[in-house]
């Protein structure tokens, strides 16, 4: 399989990762990943424009421009050609010897991006039926609204929840509801559409820029505002969103069913319209070529 690392595309088994890249010491990283669907990336400028949100954050000086970057992730697309994938890319603050905790000069330790692409479709099985989940403590740091690669947290709830036996986990901070382990969560209450507001409690989902536009079109209201534990069990919907997931209905929480304990009417009209707007970008994409 051949991957991107820095500027060069190369065979996987030639990348050699320093055993003191602050990546792999400290989590001292941000990633993203971007769904190809027939070879087009699908909002591929909001990626790159968070991937330079959460450099920003994290006070990284990226060795390469937007257009750079978007260069080597085609070349790295049009090399391996998958029609329906994700590209996942990641950029470490790079080597610095000896291991210290302070921030390296990055004219001297250049940060390190990695690139590789997987196969992936459309989950529509478990769209058409949903997927059940438990309540999770949400024990995570207070920036999760950088996409680091620091994801320790996320990976700790969503093993709690599928050893009891649940597909997800939905994290609970103070009561109220934040998100999934790596999603954003929504919840429908007669014909409105919630969501937590973004911040640093959650991630400023890709998918979600485009639930707001949807919502808008199609003429639903959106509430960007906190909800409890109680009232998302006491919803007619729930669903979670990534651009990887699309749009998961949830039909169960805590062995408790949302609605009638299946996708909502809402969560269909919203999943069928994000799946149109995929297909009018994937057009007009050929028509451009």
């Amino acid at each position: 399989m051949k991957v991107l690392w820095n500027e060069k595309i190369v065979d996987e088994s030639e990348v050699k990762i320093d055993l003191e890249d602050r990546g792999y010491q400290f989590g001292d990283g941000i990633y993203e990943v971007i769904r190809i669907y027939d070879g087009y990336m699908y909002m591929e400028k909001e990626h790159l424009d968070r991937l330079w949100v959460s450099a920003e954050k994290i006070r990284m000086t990226l060795p390469f421009t937007r257009e750079e970057l978007s260069q080597r992730l085609h070349r790295l697309a049009d090399e391996v050609w998958l029609e329906n994938a994700r590209v996942y890319f990641q950029v470490t603050r790079g080597t610095a010897k000896p291991r210290l905790h302070n921030f390296p000069d990055p004219k001297e330790v250049p940060p390190v991006l990695m690139a590789d692409i997987q196969p992936a479709s459309r989950p529509t099985s478990k769209q058409n039926i949903g997927i059940r989940a438990g309540f999770v403590e949400d024990k995570r740091w207070l920036h999760c609204d950088i996409k680091s690669i620091s994801l320790l947290g996320n990976i700790l709830a969503l093993d709690e929840a599928q050893q009891k036996g649940y597909d997800e986990a939905v994290l609970v901070r103070d009561g109220n509801v934040t998100e999934a382990s790596a999603s954003n969560l929504w919840m429908v209450k007669d014909g409105v559409i919630y969501t937590h507001p973004d911040g640093n409690l959650v991630l400023p989902g890709i998918a979600k820029i485009k639930i707001r536009e949807l919502a808008n079109a199609l003429g639903l209201e959106l509430r960007e505002e906190t909800f409890t534990k109680k009232e998302l069990l006491a919803a007619d919907e729930c669903f979670k969103t990534s651009s990887v997931a699309e749009i998961m209905p949830i039909i169960e929480i805590d062995d408790q069913k949302i609605g009638d304990g299946m996708p909502g009417k809402v969560t269909k009209k919203v999943l069928n319209a994000y799946i149109e707007a995929v297909n009018l970008a994937v057009q007009a994409h050929r028509d451009e070529k």
